[in-house]
């Protein structure tokens, strides 16, 4: 979570060598990009970004001391094990092909994904 996208991007790409591969525009700014270098992958959101895009939960996602995004192979088997948590963002397929549920726990929010077969929702 960052209150702009635009400044970290001369940390994360000029000084650390990431590459940009996915950015999405939020107006005149960015809302949302992934950063890359192999074997590590690093998204950042911008606060208003979040707001938009969480609904209700954004309230509870930015209050959070950190978030983990973690992608998986088997999303069934993730929802199972995460049932009884609580639900900030119910199970989802985004705009980019990720199947995705949020929870918080002790504090973070964790992002559980995997890439769906099915088309986004609108």
């Amino acid at each position: 979570m960052v209150d702009e996208i635009e400044p970290s991007l001369k940390l994360w790409i000029n000084q650390l060598g990431f590459e940009k591969i996915v950015e999405v525009p939020e107006g005149d700014k960015l809302g949302f990009v992934i950063l890359q270098k192999p074997g590590v992958e690093v998204m950042l959101q911008s606060r208003p970004s979040i707001r938009k895009d969480a609904g209700a939960a954004a309230e509870i996602m930015l209050k959070a001391s950190s978030h983990l995004y973690i992608e998986v192979e088997d999303f069934a088997d993730v929802l199972k094990r995460v049932a009884g948590a609580e639900v900030v963002v119910p199970e989802r397929t985004t705009f980019y092909g990720m199947r995705e549920i949020w929870i918080r726990e002790a504090g973070y929010v964790l992002g559980f994904a995997a890439r769906s077969q099915a088309p986004a929702q609108a």
